[in-house]
């Protein structure tokens, strides 16, 4: 995975509540088993039409490079627990998602996959909601923050998720990271036989 930390860039407002998984990756598609290439169906409902023609209208269609932050609204990610969906949305290049709640399940295929995911309160969600396009938005994941030109604000995440964003790691690159921590205290317990 690629390490997050620092990100300063524009976003995408996507201003919907309640984006379930099979709107941001469609059932239909769940027998492609690589990563590579599945932003092309992320939203693909809304983002083609019928004769799989671009839908002007759909604000992802709006961007020749997409931004590396999203902002969406309320319980982004509910529904099932597919993991097409946080792969689509990498591929398509988000580093970030900003939304006032997420679905925990999709929250943490988010994390698992190198997606940074913000809960915000809906008031800096809207506020984001209404800037000018151009505007940037600034995230330290060092820090947790999240801030404008005119304001800043601190977001939560869970101590061994922060870390394994900032150093790139999944849960098993994480373990194999610390391989001779474990065989130390291993050691020291004495193996197997404390474990009882």
């Amino acid at each position: 995975m690629q390490a997050i930390n620092k990100i300063k860039d524009t976003w995408v407002n996507l201003k919907i509540d309640q984006v379930d998984t099979d709107q941001i990756f469609p059932g239909e598609f769940l027998k492609i088993s690589t990563k590579e290439g599945l932003g092309k169906y992320a939203f693909y409902d809304r983002r083609y039409d019928e004769n799989g023609e671009p839908n002007s209208d759909f604000v992802l269609n709006q961007y020749e490079k997409m931004p590396q932050v999203l902002v969406a609204g309320k319980n982004f990610g509910s529904g099932s627990s597919r993991e097409h969906a946080v792969w689509c949305l990498k591929d398509l290049g988000f580093s970030v998602i900003i939304a006032p709640s997420f679905a925990d399940i999709f929250k943490n295929n988010a994390y698992n996959n190198g997606l940074l995911v913000i809960e915000l309160p809906q008031s800096r969600v809207a506020s984001l909601w209404g800037k000018p396009q151009d505007s940037i938005v600034s995230i330290s994941l060092a820090d947790q923050t999240v801030s404008t030109d005119s304001w800043k604000a601190s977001f939560a995440i869970n101590a061994y998720k922060k870390e394994c964003l900032l150093k790139g790691l999944d849960d098993i690159d994480y373990l194999l990271n610390i391989a001779s921590e474990i065989a130390s205290w291993e050691k020291e317990k004495g193996g197997d036989d404390n474990l009882n």
